[in-house]
C-alpha cells in the first residue's frame, strides 16, 4: 500500500512539474519545496518512529528464532545445523524502496528549503530590462534575510533588518501576478516625489545626477543606445536611455492599487510613493516594464537584495557582484 501511495505522489509531482516547463500552468517553487518538505517528514518519522523499530524487531525475532531452533536440535544431540539467517536478516532491515525515495530525502530537501527560504535564493534574469547591469542568462544571488527574516511560501515578515534603500536592486513578488518574481532597481522610497520626463530621473525635486559614458550595444535588440552613469544615493551604476525610444506612460486598462498617487503628462509621469511602498524601474529604461506602468511594489512583497551573479554559461566573465 505504501508502495503505491509512494507511487502516486511521484506521479503527481512528475505532471505538475511537467505541466510547469510545457507551461500549462505557472508554479511555484517556494510552495513546492515546503509540500516536499513536509511530505518526506512525514515519511522520515514514519520510518524513525515506526517502520524501522518494526524491521529491527522482526529480525530480533528472526534471531530469537533460530536460537531457540538450535538450542532445541542441541539438546537433541545434533551439532551441525545447516542455514544461516544473517542474509535473511539483513533482507529484513533493508529500507524498501519507498522509503529510501522519501524519508531518505528528508535531510537534503530539508536543507534546500531552509536555506533558500532564509539565506540565498537563485535567480535568473529572464529579459533585457536591468541591462547594462544584468544580461539575459545571468544567475544571480538574492540576500533573502537583508530586509529581514520572513516566513517562506505566505512571505510574512517576521524579523526586521535593514532598509530599502534607493538604488538597491531587488527581486519581488510581480504585484499583478504575486506568483511570477520579478527583477527592478528600487528608485524611490515611501513617502518621495518621483518623476521620470524626458527620460530623465528626479527625486523630491532633485535631478539624479547621470554622466554620460559612451554606448552601449545590447545583444538581445542588436542595437546600441548611450548609457550613462547614474548615482542614487550612494549607489552608483550603469542605465541604458535610448532617446530614440520616447515612448508613451499610462496605467493598465485595470488601474492599479494607488493609482491615484501618479499622474500621467506627455513627457513621462509623477507619482508620489505611498507609505509601504516603492517605486521601481529597470536600468535599461527604455525596455523595462516597471513601476510606470503597473505600479508599487508593496513591502510585503520583497523577496530580497539581488547582489551576486554567480554563473552566466555564455559568458563567465559575467560572475562577480554588482551594484
Amino acid at each position: 500500500m505504501m508502495s503505491s501511495l509512494t507511487g502516486a505522489l511521484y506521479a503527481v509531482l512528475v505532471v505538475y512539474l511537467g505541466g510547469w516547463f510545457l507551461g500549462a500552468w505557472t508554479g511555484n517553487f517556494s510552495l513546492l519545496l515546503f509540500v516536499l518538505t513536509t511530505v518526506t517528514l512525514a515519511f522520515w518519522l514514519a520510518e524513525r518512529f515506526h517502520f524501522r523499530p518494526a524491521r529491527q524487531a522482526a529480525a530480533a525475532n528472526l534471531e530469537r528464532q533460530d536460537t531457540a531452533r538450535r538450542a532445541e536440535l542441541a539438546r537433541l544431540g545434533i551439532e551441525k545445523v545447516d542455514g544461516d539467517v544473517q542474509e535473511a536478516r539483513q533482507k529484513l532491515l533493508m529500507q524498501p524502496w519507498w522509503l529510501d525515495w522519501t524519508a531518505g530525502l528528508f535531510p537534503v530537501i530539508l536543507v534546500v528549503f531552509l536555506l533558500r527560504s532564509f539565506l540565498f535564493e537563485p535567480f535568473k534574469i529572464p529579459s533585457g530590462s536591468m541591462v547594462p547591469t544584468l544580461m539575459v542568462g545571468d544567475l544571480i544571488l538574492v540576500n533573502k534575510y537583508h530586509y529581514g527574516i520572513r516566513l517562506p511560501v505566505i512571505n510574512k515578515k517576521v524579523v526586521d533588518n535593514n532598509p530599502v534603500e534607493r538604488g538597491d536592486v531587488i527581486v519581488f513578488r510581480y504585484p499583478p501576478e504575486p506568483w511570477v518574481d520579478y527583477i527592478k532597481r528600487v528608485v524611490a522610497l515611501p513617502g518621495d516625489e518621483v518623476a521620470y520626463l524626458d527620460q530623465k530621473l528626479v527625486i523630491n525635486g532633485q535631478p539624479v545626477p547621470v554622466v554620460a559614458k559612451g554606448e552601449h550595444y545590447d545583444d538581445e535588440s542588436l542595437s546600441y543606445a548611450p548609457q550613462f552613469s547614474e548615482k542614487l544615493n550612494s549607489h552608483e551604476h550603469m542605465i541604458r536611455v535610448d532617446p530614440k525610444r520616447l515612448g508613451s506612460y499610462g496605467p493598465l486598462p485595470k488601474r492599479f492599487p494607488h493609482a491615484d498617487n501618479c499622474r500621467y503628462v506627455p513627457e513621462g509621469i509623477i507619482c508620489k510613493v505611498p507609505a509601504g511602498h516603492y517605486f521601481v524601474m529597470g536600468d535599461n529604461r527604455d525596455n523595462s516594464m516597471d513601476s510606470r506602468f503597473w505600479g508599487f511594489v508593496p513591502d510585503q512583497n520583497l523577496v530580497g537584495k539581488a547582489f551576486f551573479v554567480w554563473m552566466n554559461f555564455g559568458n563567465l566573465s559575467r560572475i562577480g557582484a554588482f551594484n
